[in-house]
């Protein structure tokens, strides 16, 4: 990161960068054809209160655990889309998964059920196979 980035990131609250996050995280839902259901509980937080977010009517601030849960999420698609076809990449969290991590479940429910730990693991299982795993 160059030091004029980091000043800049710096200079900004915590409402600022919530608000890039889940800006975000709204198009990533959508692209992941996420219900709201699914995308309140990957973002650890009500489904009334994602319904505000998806409008942009929230102006609560995310948690410590939300903010790493969006991170982690946003870097995943990113991940799926450097390693996989977009329409794949897209699709992945829908798809049962044999790999070692999921045992058959769909990354989403992996991740719904696992919370922050099964998000970060499968952050860190895509970006192996990037890796050459």
């Amino acid at each position: 990161m160059e030091p004029q980035q980091a000043t800049a990131l710096a200079d900004r609250g915590p409402g600022d960068i919530d608000a890039v996050a889940l800006k975000a995280y709204r198009r990533l839902a959508a692209f992941w054809g996420l219900g709201n259901d699914e995308a309140a509980a990957l973002a650890d937080t009500r489904e009334r209160t994602w319904t505000r977010i998806k409008k942009d009517e929230w102006k609560g601030e995310l948690s410590q655990d939300q903010r790493l849960r969006l991170s982690a999420l946003v870097g995943l698609y990113k991940g799926l889309h450097l390693y996989f076809s977009d329409d794949l990449a897209d699709r992945w969290v829908k798809l049962p998964n044999t790999g070692p991590v999921f045992r058959g479940a769909t990354p989403l429910r992996y991740m719904i059920e696992g919370g922050l730990p099964a998000i970060l693991k499968s952050r860190d299982y895509v970006d192996a196979l990037r890796g050459g795993m």
